[in-house]
């Protein structure tokens, strides 16, 4: 696989990883992230990812940005949970701040999911404008719920705003694990092929020119996403909400539990009547 020249080397030394980003083809960015064991999206994960969108739109001319794994066997296994938990400021400032960089980012993306992608991971994969999968290895799957994990409102708008209702609920409520041609069917992702298969798409749909300006002047591809996906930017943009929502909701279903086990009791002692 020709990847063209190295423009930059980040290191993620958490997990003595790195991002490595190559230029295989004029205006086209290979973001390569190597992060052992498996891409886990740690806090240090994120951030080298953030500075690398930021390095090309800040240095290179506008193109095509793809993302993808050194890394065999996954594009990424998600979240750990534990560090979510512990690390402050991880969502909003971390996994909300790549997501929102990634979704509103002013120039084509691409997710070559060439290994697993696992709730997070697919999330991930889900804020490029397009994806293409390995057709031979490899699932996609939103685990939260064998996980007992709940889903954090961007984390669902996402799948609510790309995907129809059917596979939505059988990527939530069934966490259904779907092979390459399934989630082509299912409209998760846009192609299927290796490297060569993803420069081909960026061609046959000109990709590169969508990055630059249009006939007013203007680059407006970034201000399109923006309006695109308005439910899941502001999900990203209003974490303190989301927190303050979640406490709500949980004081209410506590309460509507409570009542639920009253009127229970309630009915069985009418019942021994």
């Amino acid at each position: 696989m020709a990847t063209g020249k190295v423009l930059f080397q980040l290191p993620i030394a958490a997990t003595k990883g790195k991002v490595v980003c190559t230029e295989p083809k004029p205006q086209v960015y290979l973001i390569t992230f190597t992060s052992p064991p498996d891409n886990r999206l740690l806090a240090p994960f994120c951030q080298a990812l953030i500075l690398a969108f930021d390095i090309i739109e800040t240095k290179y001319t506008p193109g095509v940005v793809i993302t993808t794994s050194g890394i065999e066997k996954f594009y990424s296994n998600g979240l750990d949970l534990e560090h979510a938990r512990f690390t402050p400021g991880f969502f909003p400032d971390n996994l909300y701040a790549l997501w929102k960089r990634i979704l509103t980012f002013p120039m084509p993306t691409v997710s070559w999911m060439n290994g697993h992608a696992f709730a997070g991971a697919l999330m991930l994969a889900m804020m490029h404008d397009y994806r293409i999968m390995n057709p031979h290895k490899g699932f996609v799957c939103l685990n939260e719920l064998e996980l007992g994990a709940p889903l954090r409102p961007p984390m669902a708008s996402i799948f609510r705003e790309k995907l129809n209702a059917q596979i939505f609920r059988k990527l939530i409520l069934q966490a259904a694990r779907l092979k390459a041609l399934e989630a082509l069917k299912e409209g998760i992702v846009d192609s299927l092929g290796g490297f060569d298969e993803v420069l081909a798409y960026i061609d046959e749909y000109k990709l590169v020119q969508k990055a630059g300006r249009g006939m007013s002047g203007q680059h407006v591809y970034a201000d399109l996403k923006r309006e695109m996906y308005r439910e899941t930017l502001g999900y990203l943009e209003s974490f303190g909400d989301d927190r303050d929502r979640d406490f709500a909701r949980a004081q209410l279903v506590e309460k509507e539990k409570a009542a639920a086990v009253k009127k229970v009791k309630d009915w069985e002692i009418k019942a021994k009547l």
